[in-house]
């Protein structure tokens, strides 16, 4: 029971921290990030896991953080109000070719990297970008302004 306890501790403290850290640095892994990420997973386990090596012991940490996340997912699906605070809710960085200074601050974004993104979605400027939204899994979607006739 112990074990159970402990990896439904970690499961919410780590929920929060991705919450807290933002999308988009979740969404762009670098060298440094991913290594990170690596040693993060290994003190989880020791401070889940403690002293414990068996097989048992494993199974049981990781069946429940799989039902953990699972009723995380259920509770989102089935509460839509509750939605936002468990996946969060898209938010808009580039309105009418203008960027959302805003926006940008609190997801710690900047200029040149949404000009980038518009680059990458073949378009030179922001001028041309009617809305540029950060997505709830950390991407950036660009939708052009029309063409006009």
């Amino acid at each position: 029971m112990d074990l159970v306890l402990r990896a439904g501790v970690v499961f919410f403290i780590i929920f929060l921290i991705t919450r807290v850290v933002g999308r988009r640095e979740l969404s762009t892994l670098e060298p440094f990030d991913l290594i990170l990420l690596v040693v993060t997973g290994d003190l989880v386990q020791q401070g889940i896991t403690q002293a414990d090596t068996s097989v048992t012991g494993a199974a049981t940490v990781i069946a429940t953080i799989a039902a953990l996340t699972v009723a995380v997912s259920f509770v989102s699906w089935r509460f839509p109000k509750l939605r936002g605070v468990l996946e969060g809710e898209p938010v808009v960085l580039v309105q009418d070719g203008s960027p959302v200074e805003g926006n940008l601050r609190r997801e710690r974004l900047t200029a040149a990297e949404l000009e980038a993104e518009a680059r990458a979605a073949q378009l030179p400027s922001l001028d041309r970008v009617e809305w540029a939204i950060l997505e709830t899994d950390g991407r950036i979607s660009i939708i052009p302004k029309a063409e006009p006739d």
